[in-house]
């Protein structure tokens, strides 16, 4: 159980940081947040319990080809705030845009969502 306190209180520490970063020095709040901390952590929790490798490099793998879909967010976003567009109204079209663009890529890595895995 502490294991699972210490996964979760490491993972808010790093959002907390990078928030308050953000409040005074955006490019140093996007420095932290750009390194895949989470990535490297799961990375590092799933070696720590299981002790595979495969499953990590696995991991590492997936993650690089989805990384690719999850930058449309980074485009959509800021492009939809500049254009004068409510920041709730452009966050959900950038979430759905970068959604899109995850099933288009499970698409075409082979792991379509079907209905029996929803």
């Amino acid at each position: 159980m502490i294991y699972y306190i210490i996964k979760i209180a490491l993972s808010a520490i790093l959002i907390v940081i990078i928030s308050e970063l953000g409040k005074r020095h955006s490019v140093l709040a996007a420095v932290v947040a750009s390194v895949p901390l989470v990535s490297v952590l799961a990375m590092v929790w799933l070696y720590l319990e299981t002790r595979n490798v495969t499953q990590v490099a696995d991991l590492a793998s997936s993650i690089f080809w989805l990384v690719l879909p999850s930058l449309i967010l980074f485009i959509a976003f800021p492009l939809l705030l500049r254009w004068g567009w409510n920041f709730f109204l452009s966050l959900g079209v950038s979430v759905a845009l970068t959604t899109a663009g995850y099933l288009l890529m499970l698409q075409l890595l082979g792991h379509g969502v079907k209905s029996s895995n929803i």
